[in-house]
């Protein structure tokens, strides 16, 4: 009796069930000329002195690092673990036991040598950000 409840009630919500339908999609709706956007011009580029200044990070520190050239970076850490450079950007990766630290350098000015602007921290077995000043202190020991 309770098996043939449980049918009936199967039975009933099927029968509620909507089944999807193919629905055609709607027609093509005609091209009005007049409102379309003629293509514009390409921008034209940016000169060199209308690139933004790059972002300089600032705290207890970072002295002798930030605003340094990568002569000055290089004498304190040794040679970089990786020298990336791409456009005026440039990244110097130092590595040992305790940490990596990444540091970014950019030109302040239209030209000028790129120098230290942002440093990144972090351990080497699995990537999770570390204290900055403590890699950095330990990489200066060495």
């Amino acid at each position: 009796m309770r098996l043939l409840a449980t049918f009936a009630s199967f039975a009933l919500l099927s029968a509620c069930a909507t089944t999807p339908q193919d629905v055609p999609p709607p027609p093509p709706r005609p091209v009005d000329e007049t409102t379309q956007v003629p293509p514009s011009a390409p921008a034209a580029p940016r000169a060199i002195g209308s690139v933004p200044a790059p972002r300089i990070m600032e705290g207890p520190g970072l002295g002798g690092i930030i605003r340094e050239p990568a002569a000055v970076l290089t004498r304190r850490f040794g040679e970089p673990r990786l020298n990336v450079r791409e456009g005026d950007m440039r990244k110097l990766q130092f590595s040992g036991q305790a940490c990596v630290l990444d540091v970014f350098l950019y030109p302040l000015a239209p030209g000028a040598e790129p120098v230290a602007t942002w440093v990144e921290a972090r351990r080497a077995s699995d990537g999770a950000a570390v204290d900055r000043l403590a890699c950095i202190q330990a990489l200066s020991s060495r």
